[in-house]
């Protein structure tokens, strides 16, 4: 992928129509940021990649940083709606030189507008908010529109979703949808990081590192979609 092709000319705090101070000057830093990009100037760029490992909701990204920082020969896109996260992956990254990893903002449902259909190997789901109430099931990131989306955008044979929670009644609920939806279970845990899954599943963002200084469980799940 090219990365600097349909970036905004740098911008100051100021450009941005946002009350806060604070945050005109953290959209600013995003437009500012050569691996960021809002929607469409990601649908500008001459993209090429295939086998993409993705997450959607990613926060600040760092989790994928991390990823991107071991696997260099790989593709990585963090994917979230608040500028202002991202651009704390975006600046990391680029402090460390990395070349393989974008920042999206957009929303979880316009995934397919971010990549092509069959172009992600591995989509991860980290921490994604409960939504506690039922009437707010939709918005889950595992509910069955969602679902629905993640299978066209993963490729057809051993690609992978990873989801990882610090909420119990989120992931029992996820579960029931994953095997609803014809979704296998690779490989399942209840405590992640006493587990004996591999070290690059117990990666922790910034928000795990919270739960795990408490002795708190991370719930974690594998599984792959069934295409037929």
């Amino acid at each position: 992928m090219t990365s600097d092709d349909h970036k905004t000319p740098m911008l100051e705090p100021d450009d941005f129509v946002i009350v806060r101070k604070r945050k005109k000057y953290r959209f600013a830093q995003f437009a500012n940021t050569r691996n960021c990009y809002e929607l469409v100037q990601w649908q500008k760029l001459d993209k090429k990649s295939s086998e993409i490992v993705l997450e959607v909701g990613a926060g600040t990204g760092l989790f994928l940083v991390e990823l991107a920082t071991l696997h260099p020969e790989k593709t990585y896109i963090a994917l979230d709606v608040k500028a202002d996260r991202l651009q704390k992956g975006g600046r990391e990254a680029e402090s460390r030189g990395l070349n393989n990893i974008f920042f999206v903002r957009s929303r979880a449902d316009q995934l397919l507008q971010v990549v092509s259909a069959g172009s992600v190997q591995e989509l991860w789901l980290t921490f994604s908010d409960p939504f506690p109430k039922k009437s707010d099931a939709k918005r889950r990131l595992t509910a069955p529109n969602f679902l629905e989306i993640y299978k066209k955008a993963l490729v057809f044979k051993n690609a992978e979703l990873y989801m990882k929670t610090d909420s119990h009644a989120l992931f029992d609920w996820s579960l029931e949808q994953f095997a609803a939806h014809n979704w296998q279970i690779q490989q399942l845990t209840n405590d992640l990081h006493e587990s004996n899954l591999e070290d690059e599943y117990k990666i922790m963002t910034t928000y795990e590192k919270k739960w795990t200084q408490q002795n708190l469980p991370i719930y974690f799940v594998s599984v792959a979609p069934n295409h037929r």
